[in-house]
């Protein structure tokens, strides 16, 4: 006998009446783990290298010119990759991007395993931060862009969370691994695991609703939005705003009335945040040996575990706090223990170590802030575009400030090199007071 009909039986699945006020749905926690995996792919290629680069300098006789190049390597190819695929990201959509870029970081990654000649090693990592660009350039952005608003900082932030795991993950297997010249390459191809796993998960993710309605595709956008979030378009977000700008017009925009003063914050604020943290990390071993600790490889490890640490417990803090006071707090925190280790050069290893500890801490906790500020400071149809500039344009400083240190380190000294890094977030610092936005409530799934 068939059971008879009910309200509660016959009743149409309910909806949420906007992208930014649905429930946390299934398909959130598959986009978020994709871009959780890239950000690790990325924390893991760029670790990497500062782990075996003292091994491969010893097997290979490499000269100051070419550690400095392999050591930004990664890093100049994210700029190219960010500033031409961001862009590229607003006119064909995320979605082809999304997948199609860890195509490219797979195999590279992978055939690091037979690039005993620096120069091709220098070539496969350009390509792997092509790749890893494009991402920098639509992996927040997608994320942002189905995220639930009072998700959106803490899962944005996140993302840098996983960077790190990556990267400490790669530092201590270089440092305990990585002591052969076989081994430092295999470690260096194992990258193409986890790119690999990211490429599988993301086939079948559908493009940005908040893309298609840029483009007058509301219908398209609406079905996405019903059948992976259980959600309606709200009146703000399904209206559609259509922008052919061509690639010059859109950089000329984001430099525009409206937006010159975000993208100059955004520009110096994420520079700021990165030079000195890359530089730092990726000469790590050279660092510890003018410290002149007992025991390099362990201080190294602890260094990691407070990286770790910060990045968890800083997404506390992003979540609690706004983005504009957490931005001018770290930096003054950041900029303090630089210049207190620049004081103490000449101090006890546990004098130097404790401003240290603190910087890594903080500055692990304040990098959450370089995956959500960006994507909150533009509207759709600029985007892509955005973040990827931002991100081009902070590679650029962290493959000078990587370049530039150990040359630093060898006529300034430490003290000297601590000073000039702790002026870089001292000029952080004084431009997020002056222009700092708060973009705590800022919606980024409007069609605008």
């Amino acid at each position: 006998m068939p059971k008879p009909a009910t309200a509660e039986t016959d009743a149409p699945e309910r909806l949420a009446p906007s992208l930014d006020e649905a429930p946390l749905r299934p398909f959130h926690l598959r986009v978020t783990a994709t871009t959780f995996g890239a950000n690790f792919s990325d924390g893991y290629a760029l670790g990497m290298i500062g782990a075996v680069l003292a091994t491969l300098t010893d097997a290979r006789h490499l000269s100051g010119v070419w550690q400095g190049l392999l050591g930004a390597s990664a890093l100049i190819g994210l700029f190219f990759g960010s500033i031409v695929l961001g862009r590229v990201g607003d006119i064909i959509g995320r979605q082809k991007l999304y997948i199609y870029n860890f195509v490219l970081i797979t195999v590279a990654s992978a055939l690091q395993l037979w690039a005993r000649d620096p120069a091709l090693l220098f070539t496969l990592r350009l390509l792997i931060g092509f790749g890893l660009g494009a991402d920098y350039a639509v992996g927040p952005t997608m994320l942002s862009e189905f995220a639930p608003r009072r998700l959106r900082g803490v899962l944005l932030g996140s993302l840098t969370v996983m960077w790190t795991v990556g990267y400490v993950i790669a530092g201590i297997l270089g440092t305990y691994l990585g002591k052969s010249e076989g081994a430092a390459y295999l470690l260096l191809a194992s990258g193409a695991i986890p790119a690999l796993v990211v490429l599988l998960l993301r086939i079948g993710t559908p493009e940005s609703p908040s893309w298609l309605i840029s483009q007058g595709r509301v219908e398209e956008a609406r079905a996405i939005a019903r059948r992976y979030l259980k959600s309606e378009l709200g009146p703000a977000e399904a209206a559609p705003a259509r922008h052919h700008a061509g690639a010059t017009a859109a950089y000329r925009e984001l430099f525009s009335p409206g937006q010159a003063r975000r993208t100059w914050f955004g520009t110096v604020f994420y520079s700021a945040q990165v030079l000195p943290y890359f530089a730092i990390y990726t000469f790590m071993p050279t660092i510890l040996a003018a410290l002149n600790v007992p025991d390099p490889d362990l201080q190294n490890l602890l260094l990691n575990l407070f990286l770790l640490a910060g990045g968890i417990i800083g997404l506390w803090f992003l979540q609690k706090t706004g983005r504009r006071p957490l931005t001018i707090v770290t930096f003054g925190v950041m900029t303090a223990a630089l210049a207190l280790m620049g004081a103490f050069a000449h101090a006890s290893t546990t004098a130097l170590m404790i401003p240290f500890l603190v910087y890594t801490f903080v500055m692990a906790g304040a990098s959450n802030l370089t995956q959500v500020y960006p994507a909150e400071l533009y509207p759709t149809h600029l985007r892509a575009t955005g973040v990827g500039f931002l991100n081009g344009t902070s590679r650029i400083a962290s493959a000078v400030g990587t370049f530039i240190l150990p040359v630093s380190l060898e006529h300034l000294g430490l003290s000297g090199s601590m000073y000039w890094l702790a002026a870089v977030l001292l000029a952080g610092m004084l431009v997020s007071l002056a222009w700092a936005p708060e973009t705590r409530e800022s919606v980024t799934t409007s069609g605008g």
